[in-house]
């Protein structure tokens, strides 16, 4: 042995190497007489075979230092010591190789693509180097670079697996689709029973509407790799977005029956389906296999209450959330499900309680100060509304809930100009929230800022083209001026279709038609909305202006009574019903039958 070699390198550290070596198996190649380093496996593929000894024994030291930092996951210490053998040889490109691949681990993207620019690809010849360096270029989002070593690696390595499809994801990434499905299909030709080939393109199918395509590559590529999990998930998200919930229950219960019985990630995606179809006890059979894998997974115990709650059986789930916070009593978001449960039971006592109980642990508890929040509001507790959502505010001003219900709050007590700022700040955090643009235009609607109104709705339906509440808003607001009637007519009727039975979207489609002259088609459809909602006082007082138009006097007066019984603030309705001598209607309206007119 090269007595400089070894006295360099510490008693204690060769005994810790050699005891490395023992227990995880490592057959060194590189032996202390200096020679050639070990292979090692990395996230990025594994270690390329390097035949030419060190430059240096210097090198070969700090190579085996850092060699057992990386076992010790001192990834940085790693770093410091191949860097110190780098200067010792500065023509390593195992070292240079490996310190890229260390700050790829550490997601320091410039280092690792600055040091892998430092190796001359041109003059290394094992495809094991080049795809590592290939893989740390992709993951850093230098694709040419990539894209280029791959390609090398295939024309001097043809029959090397896998390759291809590494191209082909990258090829994916970028959106070069007919490439990657190409690159794909000559891996599939190469190897017939490729299963990755058959998955990715079965995701290249379904991302381009393919939809039956996409089944027949995720079913071919379960048949070559049957415990092929991702294969098995997509299939069944594939048959989940096309409404088909029971055959993608099957296929993740095919998985667990014929392949992984314990696979929690599947038993969970069971449970939200069996929830979605309403199936409550099936749902709970499987959280129950959940927790005889493990009796004290918390995830499963939650959910075991929160169907119980779906299933209206309170007591149970308030009873199976207790039984957690006997054991876990600062599991917050426990008892946050718990004042959730006793909204649903109306006992909102107790939900408060509940709440402030998370807030005494933990007084930055946003879940709990946000439901304390709605609760308040609820309730029509205003002061205490506002002072919980404003908490809630300041804690997540991203958030778009607590402005939303802040805003609210304000409409409720009339203060129609606090509720627009609170809704513009919620749109300065949240520009992208429909709702927020929604809820900011109806703040300006009672300040008779019609122009803002407008674009406020035209914005929320920008970004959400079927948000109904938005549609039915603006297109009525057109409706009741007599303006843009066309669009008031697109706008209304595009509601409904998306909510066929609102009864008060099928009342501005009817107000819509009726102004547009369309009286006997706005006269069915007010006579439908009516039908469906009973206490609305602006639908009858539509009804009998279109009664009034058709002489069927006797039913005018019929339908603006109703009205003005459900609303006896309407003074223009009365004036008008007085003036068609219809009689007093406030003395009259105590003797109206409830049914529609």
């Amino acid at each position: 042995m090269n007595n400089r070699c070894f006295n360099r390198f510490q008693i204690a550290e060769l005994r810790q190497w050699y005891r490395v070596t023992l227990l995880v198996g490592i057959v060194p190649v590189m032996m202390l007489s200096c020679g050639t380093a070990p292979d090692t496996k990395r996230s990025v593929g594994p270690a390329p075979t390097v035949s030419s000894s060190w430059a240096s024994p210097d090198a070969s030291f700090h190579f085996l230092r850092g060699y057992l930092a990386e076992l010790d996951h001192n990834l940085s210490q790693a770093i410091q010591e191949y860097q110190t053998g780098l200067a010792f040889d500065p023509d390593s490109v195992f070292l240079k190789l490996s310190i890229a691949k260390l700050h790829y681990l550490n997601g320091e993207m410039n280092a690792a693509v600055a040091m892998a620019k430092r190796i001359p690809v041109d003059k290394v010849a094992e495809s094991s180097i080049l795809l590592q360096l290939a893989r740390i270029y992709a993951g850093a989002d230098h694709a040419n670079e990539a894209l280029a070593l791959y390609e090398r690696v295939i024309r001097q390595d043809p029959d090397r697996p896998r390759v291809r499809v590494m191209k082909g994801v990258l090829l994916l990434s970028l959106k070069r689709t007919a490439e990657a499905q190409q690159t794909f299909e000559a891996e599939l030709k190469r190897y017939p029973r490729s299963a990755e080939a058959s998955f990715y393109l079965g995701v290249l199918a379904a991302d381009e509407g393919r939809l039956v395509e996409a089944r027949r590559a995720f079913e071919q590529a379960i048949e070559f790799k049957p415990d092929y999990d991702r294969a098995y998930r997509r299939l069944a998200a594939l048959l989940e977005k096309q409404g088909r919930l029971d055959q993608a229950k099957d296929i993740y219960a095919r998985y667990l029956k014929d392949v992984n019985s314990h696979h929690r990630e599947f038993r969970f995606q069971l449970v939200r389906l069996h929830l979605k179809t309403r199936a409550y006890e099936a749902a709970l059979q499987e959280l129950d296999h959940i927790l005889r894998d493990n009796p004290d997974d918390l995830s499963a115990k939650i959910r075991v209450a929160l169907v119980h709650g779906e299933m209206k059986e309170y007591e149970q789930a308030v009873q199976e959330l207790r039984a957690i916070l006997q054991q876990r009593p600062n599991e917050l978001r426990v008892r946050d499900y718990l004042g959730q449960i006793f909204e649903e039971m109306k006992a909102y006592d107790r939900a408060i309680q509940a709440y402030r109980t998370n807030l005494e642990i933990d007084p930055t508890y946003y879940d709990s100060v946000l439901h304390l929040g709605f609760v308040s509001y609820r309730l029509k507790h205003y002061d205490d509304a506002r002072s919980y959502l404003e908490r809630a505010v300041n804690l997540h001003p991203q958030k778009p809930e607590p402005y939303i219900l802040l805003g609210l709050t304000h409409m409720q007590t009339d203060d129609f100009g606090a509720a627009a700022k609170v809704f513009e700040e919620g749109v300065r955090q949240n520009p992208n929230n429909a709702d927020l643009h929604f809820h900011l235009g109806t703040a300006y609607d009672k300040l008779d800022r019609f122009d803002d109104v407008v674009r406020a709705m035209e914005r929320a339906l920008e970004l959400n083209p079927d948000h109904t509440d938005a549609l039915n808003y603006l297109g009525y607001s057109f409706a009741d001026r007599g303006i843009r009637i066309q669009d008031a007519l697109r706008l209304t009727r595009r509601a409904v279709e998306l909510k066929p039975d609102n009864g008060y979207y099928i009342d501005s489609l009817g107000w819509a038609l009726y102004k547009m002259g369309r009286i006997d088609q706005a006269l069915a459809t007010l006579e439908r909305a009516a039908s469906l909602v009973s206490d609305d006082p602006v639908i009858y007082e539509h009804l009998g202006e279109i009664y009034l138009i058709r002489q069927e006097r006797d039913k005018a007066k019929k339908a603006w009574l109703r009205s003005i019984k459900l609303d006896s603030s309407n003074k223009t309705l009365i004036k008008r019903y007085q003036e068609e001598g219809f009689g007093d209607p406030l003395l009259q309206a105590s003797v109206v039958t409830p049914e529609t007119p």
